[in-house]
């Protein structure tokens, strides 16, 4: 049985020549960078040169990147450490009600801590309301933290825009970008973020390693302690492997953007487009402009969506589901909650994620074994009677275009 893996804004193969690039520091290259002789010297220059590399991806400075263990640390680091540092100044967060988890319960905690947050509603759509975000700031307002694309639905938010409010009201700007680099391009001077988060394995590099771009000048309180390394940000003896990986799979994401992204928004929309032509009764989920080009979140009625990825893993397809695979509603997903969708269809929901490795026969592979499998399960369906007309149900028809 071949496999074909559709869940990459989960997390993406190790790319063949980020792989020869992490094995010298697993083999000779063992050497700790914070030592001063030899062994500490040659790895401190992959440090620094991956460094370089994830720079050049978002047009900034080397010395603005910080390196971490994750995605979801550079989330906590970007937000817990701003409100330390910026305690004297306010005690409010704005964030939206569909953030990834790692912003998400991070907010919560703060909350837990005495602190106030205000999170914004979402359209049907996913998209935030810009006069909404301005009408939530105060004079108490220290952070605004909003990613840049949803994780379920890619929903695209206008970062730039929100660069312009933040800097207006002199408010800082945090961004999760993880499922934006290497997908969509990032210059952190055009979009005034002061803060961006990244993570390596969602571009072909190895779990365990992650990066936040500090703006020069904008002070953080580390919660990580017991050592200098990383300008005092973030403690602990450097993944050198996982560095030297990021930084060349960064390198790869800049050099074949233009060609891969292209690829993967022509086969996410030969996918959406084929299963909207071969399967009735299908909700789109998310932006039908402003969304990544690799993601496709849709909602088969009548269907539970944990039966279906079951039956498409037997057949080899990998994908993901928009929502908990429990039941009851503390088990849906939070974002799909708060775009309104259907209570019916908030556990019907499936998210395609196509990576650089897709190719058009999986594609095609998964437009033949799909429709048959949804068939089976709405026959087995006790939500569905005789007549599919009998339920009003929204077929979404849209204009196909574009953690940690």
């Amino acid at each position: 049985m071949n496999h074909i893996y559709l869940d990459n804004n989960a997390t993406t193969p190790v790319l063949p020549e980020v792989l020869v690039a992490l094995l010298p520091y697993y083999q000779h290259a063992y050497g700790n960078p914070s030592s001063i002789h030899w062994a500490g010297r040659e790895v401190k220059g992959a440090i620094e040169n991956a460094r370089f590399q994830v720079a050049s991806l978002i047009r900034a400075r080397s010395d603005e990147i910080i390196f971490t263990g994750s995605g979801s640390e550079g989330d906590n680091l970007a937000i817990l450490g701003s409100c330390d540092a910026l305690k004297g100044q306010g005690n409010h967060l704005i964030t939206t009600a569909v953030e990834h988890p790692a912003v998400y319960d991070t907010c919560r905690y703060f909350e837990q801590r005495g602190g106030r947050v205000t999170y914004l509603d979402v359209d049907r759509h996913g998209m935030i309301d810009l006069d909404e975000l301005e009408e939530a700031i105060t004079p108490e307002t220290i952070l605004i933290s909003i990613m840049w694309a949803n994780n379920e639905t890619g929903t695209i938010f206008p970062i730039k825009q929100i660069g312009e409010i933040a800097r207006r009201h002199r408010v800082r700007f945090h961004c999760d970008a993880v499922q934006a680099l290497g997908k969509l391009p990032i210059d952190v001077d055009d979009c005034g973020v002061d803060l961006l988060v990244m993570s390596g394995h969602k571009i072909g590099a190895p779990k365990g390693v992650g990066a936040i771009y500090v703006r020069q000048g904008t002070e953080l309180t580390p919660h990580i302690h017991g050592g200098h390394q990383e300008h005092g940000l973030r403690a602990g003896t450097h993944n050198v492997a996982g560095i030297a990986a990021f930084g060349k799979a960064c390198e790869l994401a800049g050099q074949h953007f233009d060609s891969q992204v292209a690829t993967m928004k022509r086969l996410r929309d030969r996918l959406e487009q084929g299963i909207m032509a071969r399967v009735t009764d299908v909700q789109f989920n998310g932006h039908p402009q402003q969304r990544l080009p690799n993601t496709l979140n849709l909602s088969f009625s009548y269907v539970e969506g944990e039966g279906l990825l079951l039956h498409l893993d037997m057949k080899g397809v990998a994908a993901s589901s928009g929502s908990a695979c429990t039941s009851g509603s503390e088990g849906h997903s939070h974002v799909l909650q708060a775009m309104k969708v259907d209570e019916v269809l908030l556990n019907s929901s499936i998210r395609f994620s196509l990576g650089v490795q897709t190719t058009e026969q999986e594609i095609d592979t998964v437009l033949e074994e799909l429709p048959p499998i949804v068939e089976k399960l709405r026959e087995m369906s006790p939500m569905l009677g005789n007549d599919l007309d009998s339920v009003d149900c929204m077929v979404v028809e849209c204009d196909i275009d574009d953690h940690h």
